[in-house]
């Protein structure tokens, strides 16, 4: 696809309104994936972190594959650009989750990966050659504001440097994967692509994976929530949201990750007595601003 074509594509979806089942999807998202930080905590309760991320990719692709639609034939040729999203979007940042996650709260590390549209625009703009509009440029902003504001007082009370750095890089390798994966939906479908990316992520982890279980005890908490993080946050959710990007872009789809820290925080204070800050319900406002901004319309 030229530049010029996929400038197009782009400038289309951008001057659509979100439809009420973008909407829901958009929620669904936030809604399964903010809990996922909750699911990683308890599975390291038992099982090594290369064993919560291959269970969750695990999960989440006898999920999708129970969809007849998920086996629907893809080209070969396109097989390099699906194994590079299983790389950026699951392989690499699902390890470096569950590491982080060791020495950082799972609020924390939703709020911080609250950065990804920030990545997913700096891509976008570079693959089309098209800089995101003024109201997309402020939503992420003020997102990115809020963020801030909501990562200040755990970063102040010494949260694990190696933590955090580990939680940007999967951001940052979420700004590829975004960008990827829309294409790719649109030619082909949302189940059959997340299904053979998750295929191939399931190979490249199994090695740590197995290294893993030698390290870790059985206890059935981490068990179930291995099994919920892989069948809803890495199964139906990627359904989603690749669904969702591809209907309305990778820069306004994402815009679905600012609202996963909202969701985080309030899992972790309920669930794993996580201190909520005052700065943290302010930049929960901020959050929620941006991603009303920049989901709206670029002007035809």
């Amino acid at each position: 696809m030229s530049v010029a074509t996929r400038r197009e594509a782009l400038l289309d979806q951008e001057t659509t309104h979100f439809a009420p089942v973008d909407w829901l999807m958009l929620a669904g998202v936030a809604l399964t994936w903010g809990a996922s930080f909750l699911f990683i905590d308890i599975g390291l309760e038992h099982f090594a972190p290369t064993l919560v991320a291959f269970g969750r990719i695990a999960f989440g692709a006898l999920t999708l594959g129970a969809f007849p639609a998920a086996r629907r034939p893809v080209p070969r040729s396109e097989w390099p650009l699906i194994a590079a999203m299983g790389v950026t979007w699951m392989a690499i940042p699902f390890v470096c989750f569950a590491v982080a996650q060791q020495w950082i709260d799972s609020s924390l590390a939703a709020m911080i990966n609250a950065a990804t549209p920030l990545f997913v625009a700096v891509v976008a703009a570079g693959a089309v050659r098209q800089l995101p509009t003024r109201f997309q440029v402020t939503g992420l902003i003020v997102g990115f504001s809020g963020v801030v504001a909501i990562s200040l007082p755990s970063v102040g009370s010494g949260s694990n440097a190696l933590g955090i750095g580990l939680v940007l890089l999967a951001a940052c390798l979420y700004g590829f994967a975004f960008n990827i994966a829309a294409p790719l939906q649109r030619r082909h479908g949302a189940l059959p692509v997340i299904w053979r990316a998750q295929l191939v992520a399931v190979v490249l982890v199994l090695p740590a994976a197995v290294v893993g279980a030698t390290q870790s005890s059985f206890g059935w908490d981490s068990l179930l929530a291995a099994v919920a993080l892989g069948s809803l946050g890495t199964g139906l959710a990627f359904f989603w949201f690749t669904t969702l990007i591809g209907r309305v872009g990778s820069t306004r789809g994402s815009v679905a990750i600012y609202l996963v820290p909202v969701v985080a925080i309030l899992l972790g204070a309920l669930l794993l007595d996580e201190t909520v800050h005052l700065a943290a319900v302010l930049g929960t406002a901020l959050v929620l601003a941006g991603a009303y901004i920049t989901s709206r319309p670029r002007p035809g």
